[in-house]
């Protein structure tokens, strides 16, 4: 049974870069449930790279930082396909190389090339792709986090970033909405295990102590991430628009967790 009624769809998905990305786990699900699943990778090594892992599926190149190369892509993807019902946005990176810094240190290279590239490519995908999406069914899919609000340190200045991510996704849906039914929400998990989340400094201290703060005691999966996402891609959520749906295993509402209060006593 099609339950979500996938089966046919044309989903375009950013953001592979290994095994462990929360792009992979989508695209995976989305072949599964009988979607055709059409990649976009950052680099020409990127795609040389995961090659085994998405074949059969079409692989192409973009570099969201370059606007040509979006319309490059447009225009590839525009004489192979007729339409697509479905984009996944799951595109972030910040420039941690220089080790951590206090956040009012944050070098304005770094702070607007994460703007750049975490969310303003959301917004330069859309338009791009704006014509070729299903007009009535259409779905965008951005991945964020589950707070903003939560100054964790280490995180720094991705925070800031990711909270316009979170704003764009209600603007771009009111902005569509003008002229279409295509729906923009964003996939908001706790923290997750995987290759990009290891460049951040502290990172797996941070892991581990929120893995403590879900009410199940057990961090939230990829895959968990994934499911949410082939739901909002489907009509079956045709209902739900300009929405962050927070996958977090209850650690929002589990910060005075007795265990955590008296850890260590």
């Amino acid at each position: 049974m099609d339950f979500l009624e996938l089966s046919g769809k044309r989903i375009l998905v950013f953001g592979v870069a290994n095994r462990k990305s929360v792009a992979y786990h989508v695209g995976r699900l989305l072949t599964e449930a009988g979607a055709n699943v059409i990649y976009v990778v950052r680099s020409n090594e990127r795609c040389d790279s995961v090659r085994k892992l998405l074949d059969p599926a079409p692989i192409y190149v973009c570099d969201v930082e370059d606007q040509g190369q979006i319309d490059e892509l447009q225009n590839e993807i525009s004489n192979e396909y007729d339409s697509l019902h479905g984009i996944v946005h799951s595109i972030a990176f910040a420039d941690y190389s220089g080790g951590w810094l206090p956040f009012h240190e944050t070098p304005r290279p770094a702070f607007l090339q994460a703007v750049d590239i975490s969310c303003y490519s959301l917004m330069a995908i859309s338009n791009a792709f704006r014509d070729k999406m299903d007009s009535e069914n259409g779905s965008v899919v951005t991945i964020s986090i589950s707070t903003t609000r939560m100054a964790a340190e280490n995180y720094g200045y991705m925070a800031p970033v990711k909270a316009a991510l979170d704003s764009s996704v209600c603007f771009l849906a009111k902005s569509f909405s003008s002229f279409s039914k295509i729906r923009f929400n964003a996939v908001c998990p706790g923290l997750l295990k995987t290759s990009a989340s290891a460049g951040i400094p502290g990172y797996v201290d941070s892991y581990l102590h929120a893995e403590k703060a879900t009410l199940r005691k057990q961090a939230v999966g990829t895959n968990e991430v994934a499911n949410a996402a082939a739901f909002l891609l489907s009509p079956r959520s045709s209902g739900i628009n300009a929405q962050g749906i927070v996958i977090d295993a209850g650690m929002a509402i589990n910060y005075f967790d007795d265990e955590l209060l008296h850890e260590g006593n």
